[in-house]
């Protein structure tokens, strides 16, 4: 019998994989241009870090890691999500003494247990991006900017921007309360899981997709009536600087984050064409939880990006790189020459394939085809005695000789 993967992890294959690459490419032009530079942290850290950040009565913890006991006896968890792992790693390294305004970036896979779907699978991939040490919502607007300017990168239009507040410590109590009040009456029509969460954390049947659900829920009660003056300035002013900036926005007051650790700015990209994995890319301000890791008290924003889902926004886009000239051989010394000439074009950023098994003319040239060449030459025993040949434009057929020279070829397939 045939081993397979593990449901929910999947194969990145080349086709596939060129994709990604193009997606990651985007994002570490735009991010590095905002003045981010990238961090590499482990995909397993101590249970504990994700049971302190992300909070013991969120649906990840409670439900959906990936947890065990290794040999030393500790508790490990495979990481559900970035934004824990970077600032453990600000704090452990004291990035903040150095400047406790840091622009970081990550790129990674991501483990949680839930049910596979289109999009969401049990190792995922999530880029990321984190601003610490600025409570200006200035520092929103750029983050902000910067996520749409990474869609506009990669040439979607599509998924547009929601944004809300979650308060601070100081106004969201008044708010749980009167939601905890609202959903009382209603306990009757929300499903397992939310009556659960009216318990442990009621802000989260709002975002709830279960029909049933979402209509009990209508008309709750918004936290945007309930924000204390700094908050409702803070949200004023990062509206101002999108509006400033001419980017478009949508106000959801029914936006939670499934973490526990978000306050103030919260945020969305969201389509349509996902079915109900609407969401894209998603974020917010998390001002408490460097403290509350262990760290001074600093304040943070950022965002992650779902990787497999903007994959999918990308559709059937040819990502695949045709070489640049595929060379056909006559005979055995000719293809001596070719394999030369082939790694000093290679040398040169020249992108080359050629026969490596001596098959018929015909074969090679329908080799040529399939990989989509750009430009095909054959290289028989004239060719080599003169030091030209025929080289074939394969969109037209267009014939043009060129010196069998590494210099002369590179400026041919510029």
């Amino acid at each position: 019998m045939s081993i397979t993967a593990i449901k929910g992890f999947n194969d990145i294959l080349p086709t596939e994989s060129e994709r990604w690459q193009y997606i990651e490419q985007a994002a570490r032009r735009v991010f590095e241009l905002n003045g981010f530079s990238e961090i590499r942290v482990p995909i397993m850290e101590k249970t504990e870090l994700f049971c302190r950040s992300i909070g013991d009565a969120t649906d990840i913890v409670e439900k959906e890691m990936y947890t065990f006991t290794d040999k030393g006896d500790n508790s490990i968890t495979l990481r559900p999500e970035g934004t824990a792992s970077v600032m453990r790693a600000f704090i452990e390294h004291k990035l903040y003494a150095q400047d406790p305004v840091a622009k970081l970036y990550y790129l990674g896979p991501m483990f949680r247990y839930e049910r596979p779907q289109k999009g969401r699978y049990r190792q995922f991939h999530q880029i990321g991006a984190e601003i610490t040490g600025v409570n200006a919502p200035l520092a929103d607007a750029q983050v902000l900017n910067m996520l749409v300017q990474f869609f506009r990168e990669i040439g979607l239009d599509e998924p547009s921007l929601q944004i809300n507040s979650l308060g601070c410590p100081e106004c969201r109590p008044a708010y749980r309360a009167a939601l905890v009040a609202f959903l009382e009456e209603r306990l009757d029509r929300l499903c397992e899981d939310c009556k659960r969460r009216f318990t442990t954390n009621p802000l989260r049947t709002l975002d709830c997709k279960v029909p049933g659900c979402v209509e009990a829920t209508a008309g709750a009660p918004s936290m945007l009536d309930h924000l204390c003056g700094d908050c409702s300035d803070h949200f004023a002013s990062v509206k101002r600087y999108l509006d400033s900036t001419a980017t478009p926005y949508n106000i959801n007051p029914r936006m939670v984050r499934g973490l526990d650790y978000y306050t103030r700015t919260t945020f969305e990209l969201v389509t349509s064409l996902l079915g109900s994995q609407s969401a894209v890319a998603a974020g917010g301000r998390y001002d408490g939880l460097i403290s509350q890791l262990g760290g001074p008290a600093i304040p943070g924003i950022g965002f992650a990006i779902g990787f497999e889902r903007v994959a999918l926004l990308l559709g059937d886009k040819d990502f695949s790189r045709q070489p640049d000239l595929f060379i056909a051989t006559m005979g055995a010394g000719e293809r001596d020459f070719a394999f030369r000439l082939m790694h000093e074009l290679l040398q040169s950023g020249v992108r080359v394939e050629m026969d490596y098994e001596g098959k018929s003319l015909k074969s090679q040239m329908r080799r040529a085809d399939k990989l989509g060449a750009r430009y095909s030459v054959v290289i028989g025993e004239n060719e080599v005695t003169s030091g030209k040949a025929s080289f074939k434009r394969m969109e037209d057929g267009e014939q043009i000789e060129v010196p069998l020279k590494c210099a002369d070829i590179v400026n041919m397939t510029a």
